[in-house]
């Protein structure tokens, strides 16, 4: 089985290639390698990939659909697994229109790949929890409208959903979006907070603490996000409907105070975070927290790991990795 998986060299992207390989499929990598952050982290999660002979990688911008369609040109792609995208809540407030370009078009183009791709069993493409925007009634269920982002990324995450619906309706494509909740774990993206963090209070410089610390946060370990994505992508649409698309959230199903996930740091680097106290920013929201009875039901997901286990593993390869 040949997989395509895009933004092969991202923090989720990388991981879902080990997995994939590890079960003996095919995996074709694409990713543009975009200096969003260090591009170095990038190149170092594809040399770990590199000595895979079942493993090929191109670099590839996904909103260029004349570059995209010219590197998959009679690859036998039967399986997608979409997961590049600009990431970020708040940088795009700085650079809207890099959200346009990879998470509208990008997102268009490979709906294009999947239409015309002869023998596609199936796609699944990563949306995000941002989609609920700033709902106070917790648990988030699939069912809940989401149609008040408080982000612009939030807002194309969402687009990404009504466009893959709509060509799943027009076309029949089976397309499966997986809201993902706050992924952490080694390897991560240096601009999410639990790496931040790490790095900060290791270095004893200052962290900003956003709303005074009084916000929740479905943190969900690297693992158990591809151990869902790998189910998904084995069994495919397990639901009889009319319109061949469905969402997920997949989440830990366990919130955790901010104020908790700064004190578990702190525990395990055996150091005292310097804090200053902020308001909250425009586009984060106070609370996620994911329901996942669907995915349960349909494939079985059950997260295995807690917090304080994740993040011991993510600081320890931290310190590996930057020899802090």
């Amino acid at each position: 089985m040949t997989y395509l998986v895009t933004g092969a060299a991202g923090f989720i992207g990388y991981h879902v290639c080990r997995a994939l390989l590890a079960k003996g499929e095919s995996v074709i990598g694409i990713d543009d390698l975009n200096d969003y952050y260090t591009p170095d982290l990038k190149r170092a999660r594809l040399q770990h990939l590199g000595n895979e002979e079942a493993f090929e990688f191109g670099e590839v911008d996904i909103a260029d659909e004349i570059q995209l369609e010219g590197f998959l040109k009679e690859k036998p792609v039967r399986k997608i697994i979409h997961l590049a995208a600009q990431a970020g809540v708040r940088y795009s407030l700085e650079n809207p229109r890099a959200y346009m370009r990879s998470n509208l078009a990008g997102h268009i183009n490979l709906l294009e790949i999947a239409r015309n791709l002869d023998g596609l069993e199936h796609m699944i493409y990563a949306s995000s929890s941002s989609v609920y925007g700033g709902r106070t009634d917790l648990p988030f269920l699939e069912t809940d409208r989401a149609d008040h982002p408080v982000s612009l990324y939030a807002a194309t995450k969402r687009s990404n959903e009504l466009m893959s619906h709509t060509y799943s309706h027009l076309f029949q494509i089976p397309l499966i979006g997986l809201r993902f909740f706050t992924v952490y774990g080694p390897w991560g993206r240096p601009d999410m907070a639990y790496w931040s963090f790490t790095r900060k209070i290791i270095a004893g410089e200052e962290i900003e603490v956003f709303n005074h610390g009084d916000m929740l946060r479905d943190f969900t370990y690297i693992d158990d996000i591809v151990d869902a994505i790998i189910r998904i992508a084995e069994k495919g649409l397990v639901q009889e409907l009319e319109v061949p698309h469905a969402v997920y959230n997949i989440g830990n199903n366990k919130p955790e105070k901010l104020e908790d996930f700064i004190s578990i740091l702190e525990k395990i680097i055996g150091k005292k975070a310097v804090r200053k106290n902020l308001p909250m920013q425009p586009g984060d929201v106070p609370a996620t927290y994911a329901d996942i009875t669907a995915i349960k039901r349909d494939y079985g997901f059950d997260p295995k790991t807690n917090l304080e286990d994740g993040l011991g593993k993510f600081i320890g390869w931290y310190r590996q990795y930057t020899g802090a």
